[in-house]
């Protein structure tokens, strides 16, 4: 009998072992998950190219209109795609079904912290170049894993990464 306990324990350890080494690689791959029709990263951030753009319903003219973005150059992350249509949604989570034409890839961010400082270099004890309002949308240019140099207003500064929105957390740009 203990023979036999033995045999399926290490016969149950072997087949967990195999469960184990064969869902590694597939976590791995479904950790980037690629749009289908332009094998880009899903979830990503892109901004809105129009000033003005029709959300819809669904991914198609049919589908009814729900709302309208009305911000150019607002920081949107694209969720899904679909033929020429891109399911986004805003920093509120707002969102639906926007044509292709009208997304840009250029980065923005907006600021989620009122007065937020605008340091000279991505270090807190720094000299300020400017503070920026809550909402301020600016154009997003390098990122440390916890700063971005960003540009609004006319001036260009770092910020610390959780005080804008538009970034992933571990996203790193040269």
């Amino acid at each position: 009998m203990k023979r036999l306990a033995r045999r399926f324990l290490s016969g149950l350890c072997a087949v967990a072992a195999a469960a184990v080494m064969h869902a590694a690689p597939a976590l791995s791959e479904d950790a980037i998950k690629r749009g289908p029709v332009t094998n880009l990263p899903i979830p990503r951030y892109v901004s809105l190219k129009a000033s003005k753009a029709n959300v819809r319903r669904g991914p198609s003219l049919t589908h009814r209109i729900d709302w309208i973005f009305k911000r150019r150059n607002m920081p949107l992350v694209v969720t899904a795609e679909h033929g020429h249509w891109r399911r986004v949604q805003d920093i509120e989570g707002a969102g639906g079904w926007v044509h292709y034409s009208l997304l840009s890839g250029s980065r923005t961010v907006i600021v989620t912290a009122d007065m937020l400082p605008l340091n000279m270099r991505a270090e807190a004890d720094t000299a300020m170049v400017a503070q920026l309002e809550l909402g301020v949308v600016a154009e997003l240019q390098k990122c440390s894993p916890d700063w971005c140099r960003i540009s609004a207003g006319g001036y260009k500064g770092w910020v610390q990464k959780d005080n804008i929105w538009g970034v992933a957390a571990d996203e790193i740009r040269d």
